[in-house]
């Protein structure tokens, strides 16, 4: 019989035509005198933003390697990552599917989760898996950082040492190989360093981003950063130069993109431009260069997201795309330059980071850039022990208690708006939010409701708890989020309630308190922490749930509203709330409670140890984590 994906390769021959054109049979290896497919490299920076690179950013520094890379291709200025963390990103890049939808959206996994079922008997498998199944040979050097389970098919190399000289000869390959020398890691230097070991790049011609405060220690930062990112372009010429000595550069899409924003305080791990727009650049081969419908040189203008690369992928080596990805190809046979041009939409997300919790959901369209965050009180500046290892990080925390900030460079450590809305083009760093302007009320309601109907259609499974999730839906998270589809809308429907007038709202919060469901009751008292003292008046009813209610995260958020407008002590409960938890996540998201109420404001100090909670929840990453943080604050 006849194949299906035989039949598509002879189809994408057909419509493209030529001999370089002819894809060969899937199973085959292409040798000798055989019919080939096109080699496809990813060359991945981390922790790359756009505002860091000339070619994108009058204030960026120079990449020579990667320029000459567009000049040979394509320069995408919308390009996004629907993450601004790597595990998050990565994943959403090897599976082509929206984290929240398939279960993978918190960094790093407490659990790791299976591929979307395709049927009773298949699952979804990574992208390079069905690369390898139609004859190419798969390499990775080296990272993955994936929150779903692997198949061992995936990879027929993936180390130190993986290349695409491992192949059988002819044979085409797609090959991933990351750069760390970017990395967050990069710039967690010491004091020494910065007194004594200057930057090739002058600190006084760097530009610093208005949220940021202008001190010698940041400029330093940038400075090192661009000294950072010129060395990445070397490494990815030294690739390209590999590539071009093995006479295979006319016959490879080389990829070069960042696996998300950063590393500056405020880029990865945060949902703004600075965290989610990447630089993206294709350089394409002149054998394949009819797989393309822009010419050499060409900037495109429209908008791709990291859930569309592996679809691309495929499209370009003639592999049919599973009908469970939840992206688009933007290149390849059959794709038109004028379809990509009109795509003008990117979704981000954001949860937990390491130990930091967090929930906020973006939609960027157009030059507009909303950002949704479910839980506004957990300020963007709440701690998190990886982010704080950097010296600026420090210092502007520090600046910040000292009262020495503006309000623009204040706002990282104050609780958000529930909505924000940024003009990109006006306003590229987002410091200015437009969501409360009557000029702008119309576009905020369109995306709005475009971010609603979005996070419906997946279903978005982070309006339940990490914790219970782990316990009831990441065994197969994809048939639970179908099957819980309905009441998934209906904790949107409550979450959304701090979208309104609080008076417009108060018997419906009222009715949620009371209902049967711990995760409605949840997102009530989340909207009444939301709206602060205006949801005073429902301070009994959150008292009664601190007293009498059954569920340990029931209490802590009923404890953490009354903490929030300071109407009694949220600490007693915290308190036993970790005493008599058995599950690490869910002693994660408590703490996390007391960080916020502790560090914001009226700032309840917490005195937790190890002997706070049961030996086993101690010793967990993420809970150490947090405990070695209490310990540091004494």
């Amino acid at each position: 019989m006849i194949s299906k994906t035989f039949i598509a390769a002879i189809f994408l021959s057909l419509i493209t035509g030529g001999a370089g054109a002819v894809y060969g049979h899937p199973d085959q290896t292409a040798g000798e005198g055989q019919v080939k497919r096109p080699n496809i490299v990813w060359l991945i920076s981390e922790d790359n933003s756009i505002h860091y690179h000339r070619m994108y950013d009058p204030h960026g520094t120079e990449t020579p390697r990667i320029t000459a890379l567009a000049a040979d291709g394509l320069q995408f200025m919308n390009a996004f990552s629907n993450a601004p963390v790597c595990s998050v990103a990565r994943t959403t890049l090897i599976t082509g599917c929206y984290a929240p939808r398939i279960g993978t959206q918190f960094h790093r996994r407490s659990i790791s989760v299976p591929m979307p079922p395709i049927d009773e008997a298949e699952r979804l498998q990574m992208f390079p898996a069905l690369l390898r199944k139609a004859g190419y040979y798969t390499s990775n050097k080296q990272k993955k950082d994936y929150n779903a389970d692997e198949s061992s098919n995936t990879w027929n190399a993936s180390s130190k040492q993986a290349s695409w000289r491992d192949r059988q000869p002819g044979q085409p390959f797609f090959h991933m190989q990351s750069f760390a020398t970017t990395h967050e890691s990069s710039l967690h230097f010491d004091q020494e360093v910065f007194e004594n070991r200057p930057t090739q790049t002058d600190p006084a011609k760097v530009f610093v981003a208005p949220y940021h405060p202008d001190t010698p220690l940041f400029r330093y930062t940038v400075a090192k950063y661009h000294d950072n990112i010129r060395r990445v372009d070397a490494e990815i010429g030294n690739v390209v130069d590999q590539l071009a000595a093995d006479g295979l550069l006319e016959d490879t899409f080389i990829f070069y993109f960042g696996d998300h924003g950063g590393v500056l305080p405020r880029g990865k791990g945060y949902a703004y431009e600075s965290g989610l727009h990447v630089p993206l650049v294709v350089r394409v081969p002149k054998n394949w260069k009819h797989l393309v419908p822009w010419q050499a040189g060409s900037r495109v203008s429209g908008f791709v997201q990291f859930v569309d690369f592996a679809p691309t992928a495929l499209q370009l080596a003639g592999v049919p795309l599973p009908e469970q990805f939840d992206g688009s190809p933007f290149l390849g046979a059959g794709i038109k330059a004028g379809e990509v041009a009109a795509r003008d939409t990117a979704l981000g997300y954001a949860d937990r980071f390491d130990e930091k919790v967090d929930f906020v959901r973006t939609l960027r369209k157009g030059k507009y850039e909303y950002v949704r965050s479910y839980q506004p009180f957990n300020f963007d500046g709440l701690h998190n022990n990886y982010r704080y290892l950097m010296l600026a990080y420090q210092q502007w925390r520090e600046l910040y208690q000292a009262g020495e900030l503006s309000a623009v460079q204040s706002q990282f450590f104050r609780p958000r708006a529930a909505e924000m809305l940024f003009d990109i083009e006006k306003d590229p760093h987002e410091v200015h939010n437009l969501a409360n302007d009557p000029a702008y009320a119309s576009v905020l309601e369109s995306l709005r409701g475009e971010l609603q109907q979005r996070l419906r259609a997946m279903p978005d499974l982070s309006f339940f708890p990490e914790s219970m999730l782990a316990e009831e839906a990441l065994s197969d998270p994809v048939p639970f989020g179908h099957s819980h589809r309905q009441e998934i809308a209906q904790l949107m429907r409550i979450a959304d309630l701090q979208l309104f007038p609080f008076a417009s709202v108060e018997a419906e919060i009222v009715a949620a308190i009371g209902d049967r469901s711990a995760a409605v009751r949840q997102w009530a008292l989340i909207a009444c922490s939301t709206f602060g003292e205006q949801a005073q008046s429902l301070a009994p009813l959150a008292q009664r749930l601190v007293e009498k209610d059954q569920h340990p995260l029931v209490r802590t958020r009923a404890a953490e509203f009354l903490g929030l407008i300071g109407v009694s002590d949220p600490r007693p409960v915290i308190m036993e709330c970790l005493k008599h938890t058995d599950s690490p996540i869910e002693a994660n998201l408590i703490l996390n409670t007391a960080v916020m109420l502790q560090d914001g404001l009226p700032g309840w100090k917490f005195s937790i140890d190890a002997q706070s909670m049961p030996p086993q929840i101690a010793k967990s990453e993420n809970v150490a984590r947090r405990l070695e943080y209490f310990g540091s604050t004494r």
